[in-house]
């Protein structure tokens, strides 16, 4: 008896063979090695430029005494006081590894085959390969249109309208990455009051600690109990600088934090993790800088870009999405050997554009000249 051959795809669950993986900035290791630079700046991954607080450095350190036990699999420390500075009851949060782990766990809970998930064009890539690893359907809802103040942002009418029968989550980012736009208060409370009561709303708000400035932005939190079907997914990455040991968190109702914790992975947060974050969330002052950082350089790197030429769209993140008026993989490619590293978008639907980090002002202006470099050898077009 002969049977057909199948490849590993064909033997895969649904949506997982069309699925294109996620590509992290480029690390500082690669370039020196490909490229022969000793002097590399990173402006690629949204990272806190001035790293973790010494005090989160100092209890990974202390922790690593301890690593030949397992960790706390309740992370009990940790949940108290998050539920203490978030002002939330413990029942209510759910740890991930990385937020990331957070967005795939709502996916795991809630989404299957004859289902779907609506997020936004433009939208974190993460957010497609959750909804499609779980082998639901994407539903992606059209952007702002250029001519909008918050253009190629999320357009909550076009997301409302693509809920469906069958859905069963919305990915909503604010702000949003890699466009860094934001959605108001008002705005986010009119799209809630919308959605059918059994879809869940997911609201990313990994770039909060910098976002909380912006003009009409809001904590959601505030909605947490008037909405029940709201999750709201934080990490310790941005701006908290500790992207390198993946701590994440969800803020739910007690029902849905029941059945994340259910389908999360036992001791998914290391107890190196563990110290480190509860340690960071002591130290204010070092998120005050941090921000205080971000308001002083993500302007003048806006404005540094418009000189030249580009367009720069709003941002309330910890980076800018800047338009170089040709494809950006040939100018992040010529950035890279000049020891830059930035992100190209193509992926993201926005061939001509880089999403550029706020670093220092050092790191900024190498990017600045690298970019002035580039229009006096007429290897960058613009927009104006």
């Amino acid at each position: 008896m002969s049977f057909p051959k199948l490849t590993f795809a064909d033997l895969a669950a649904p949506g997982i063979a069309d699925l294109a993986p996620y590509q992290p900035g480029k690390p500082v290791s690669e370039i020196a090695r490909d490229y022969g630079v000793t002097d590399v700046v990173k402006l690629a991954s949204n990272e806190n430029p001035l790293g973790p607080s010494p005090k989160a450095r100092e209890a990974a350190e202390s922790a690593l005494a301890a690593v030949h036990r397992y960790p706390d699999g309740a992370a009990f420390e940790l949940r108290e006081r998050v539920a203490a500075v978030q002002d939330v009851a413990p029942e209510q949060i759910t740890f991930g590894n990385g937020s990331n782990d957070c967005l795939d766990l709502v996916a795991r809970c809630f989404l299957a085959p004859g289902r779907s998930a609506v997020y936004a064009r433009h939208a974190f890539a993460i957010y497609a390969i959750a909804t499609r690893s779980a082998g639901a359907d994407a539903i992606v809802a059209a952007a702002r249109p250029d001519s909008d103040p918050q253009a190629r942002g999320h357009d909550l009418d076009a997301l409302a309208a693509a809920i469906g029968g069958d859905t069963r989550v919305v990915f909503i980012a604010n702000p949003n990455n890699p466009t860094g736009t934001w959605l108001t208060g008002d705005e986010l409370e009119r799209f809630l009051d919308r959605v059918p009561s059994e879809v869940v709303v997911v609201l990313d708000e990994a770039y909060i600690e910098y976002a909380r400035e912006a003009e009409g932005y809001v904590d959601g939190r505030r909605w947490l109990a008037s909405y029940p079907n709201l999750v709201i997914v934080r990490t310790f990455s941005k701006g908290y600088g500790l992207p390198g040991l993946r701590v994440g968190y969800a803020l739910a109702s007690p029902a849905i934090a029941d059945l994340l914790n259910r389908v999360r992975h036992p001791f998914n947060l290391n107890a190196v993790a563990q110290a480190a974050a509860l340690a960071a969330l002591d130290d204010r002052e070092h998120i005050e800088r941090a921000v205080a950082l971000n308001r002083e350089q993500l302007p003048r790197l806006a404005e540094g870009c418009r000189a030249l030429g580009l367009g720069v769209l709003p941002s309330a993140g910890n980076f800018i999405c800047v338009d170089v008026g040709t494809d950006a993989n040939e100018v992040h490619e010529a950035l890279l050997r000049q020891g830059v590293i930035v992100r190209p978008l193509g992926g993201y639907e926005l061939p001509n554009r880089l999403r550029v980090s706020v670093g220092t002002a050092a790191e900024n202006d190498r990017f600045l000249d690298a970019l002035a470099t580039l229009r006096a050898a007429d290897r960058l077009p613009g927009v104006s």
